[in-house]
């Protein structure tokens, strides 16, 4: 599988979803598997959401999990469709893939992240996009969240 991580690999797969104009969601997998993106998806989107992605069969039971989908077909060379004729291509995956190479550019500097770091980076990332703020106001926001969560029992 052109592209794909695995564990074994020590490239481990990130799974994400992003609303246009929202929040992103990323998180390592174990696999990458129909059965292993369902709940994540599940949990994440609300039912009858239309959801784009590119061509790849894992999401093709999207519609019997309840969504709608549609699909870009990249190995194709179509990266975007005007599916109304308005002339706006609302069909595309490209606000995720903006996202990737965001992540991949910060990763970037960090080389050899172990596995067992790297949903900690991938939180902190997530978090920086959600929050959409930056300099003093991110660390602010950064200090709101990490004092309104639960103590943790350490003993």
């Amino acid at each position: 599988m052109r592209g794909r991580g695995t564990l074994e690999k020590e490239k481990p797969p990130i799974f994400g979803m992003i609303q246009r104009g929202g929040e992103v969601v990323i998180r390592m997998v174990e696999n990458v598997q129909q059965r292993t993106i369902e709940p994540l998806i599940k949990a994440t989107i609300a039912f009858g959401t239309m959801v784009y992605t590119d061509e790849y069969a894992i999401y093709n039971p999207l519609q019997d999990w309840g969504y709608a989908h549609q699909t870009v077909c990249h190995g194709a060379g179509e990266y975007a469709r005007d599916e109304d004729g308005d002339g706006f291509c609302e069909v595309h995956v490209n606000t995720m893939e903006g996202f990737w190479s965001l992540l991949r550019s910060w990763l970037r500097p960090h080389r050899g992240i172990s596995q067992e770091k790297l949903p900690l980076y991938l939180s902190f990332f997530e978090f920086v996009h959600n929050a959409k703020k930056r300099g003093k106001a991110l660390l602010s926001a950064l200090l709101v969240s990490l004092l309104s969560l639960p103590p943790r029992n350490t003993y």
